[in-house]
């Protein structure tokens, strides 16, 4: 755990994520960017960007550029995937597994990932995670299933099957490989959870039930629900203000978390904005705790 608190922490790799930290750079602010990959795994995907003023291309190439800029500014960026936010006294800690962030503001900027089973938030705290590491050990010498969004996650699913007697992973893309032996893969995707209660297996688009004691959906973000006890969220979304403010004081939100339409440059304003805000929000903090110091 970091003993140092930073002034904020944006959390998402993409272009929310990005320019609010560019912004917050320019607004000299104590910062730490956390994510994945810098830019986000759909802009390197994409076959062409129409929407970005001043851009005609692919997303491999306007990752070029975000990426020029972002050495010619300094604006760092950190590697991790947070499993947890949690208001902690007059701020937030973050966990990344047993690495822990502490800063006074956050922004969330994870983005949307289409989740196959569309019922896995009924059984969150019974069978189902989205943190491999952190709920691993529970399924000591047991049967899970996992969904994996890309190939980054294969180590994860490796792990799962050093503790796990078997372990199915549902691979959402071409050219899995696995060393260990207890995993098999099966190339039919998941449409639902089943259980009594409790996760008991899985069904999958052919109609087959693949029994198990837990699913793991390893990607590169958990549901902000799920990130984010108590957060308020509306058909999927952060439900936020006209600042990007979240129920939830201190913690603002920006780009496709916050709903549609899910564009680049509707992203990137919102990061813009996000980070004002929250540059706004530091300074009334501020200026609050000093008014407190003298009464």
């Amino acid at each position: 755990m970091e003993n140092k608190t930073y002034d904020v922490a944006v959390v998402g790799g993409g272009i929310a994520g990005y320019t609010a930290a560019l912004t917050l750079k320019n607004f000299k602010k104590d910062f730490v960017w956390l994510g994945i990959k810098p830019f986000g795994e759909k802009l390197f995907n994409a076959e062409q960007v129409r929407n970005f003023p001043s851009f005609s291309g692919n997303g491999v190439e306007l990752a070029a550029l975000l990426e020029r800029q972002m050495i010619v500014e300094e604006v760092p960026f950190t590697r991790a995937k947070i499993d947890g936010i949690y208001a902690a006294g007059d701020g937030f800690t973050l966990t990344c597994g047993k690495i822990s962030f502490n800063a006074r503001a956050v922004i969330l900027a994870t983005g949307v990932e289409t989740e196959t089973a569309g019922n896995a938030s009924e059984y969150l705290g019974r069978g189902v995670s989205y943190c491999a590491v952190c709920d691993g050990p529970l399924y000591k010498n047991k049967t899970v299933v996992c969904e994996l969004s890309s190939k980054n996650y294969e180590e994860e699913a490796e792990y799962l099957a050093g503790i796990a007697k078997k372990v199915y992973a549902f691979c959402r893309y071409k050219n899995s490989g696995f060393r260990a032996e207890n995993i098999e893969t099966v190339d039919d995707p998941i449409v639902k959870i089943v259980g009594e209660g409790r996760v008991s297996g899985v069904v999958t688009k052919s109609g087959k039930t693949v029994a198990a004691d837990g699913v793991f959906f390893l990607k590169d973000s958990a549901p902000p629900a799920v990130l984010v006890g108590g957060l308020e969220t509306e058909g999927g979304h952060v439900k936020v203000a006209r600042d990007l403010s979240t129920n939830i004081r201190g913690l603002f939100a920006a780009g496709d978390v916050t709903g549609r339409p899910y564009q680049y440059i509707k992203a990137a304003g919102e990061g813009l904005v996000a980070a004002y805000s929250i540059h706004k929000f530091l300074i009334h903090e501020k200026s609050f705790a000093t008014q407190n110091l003298f009464p």
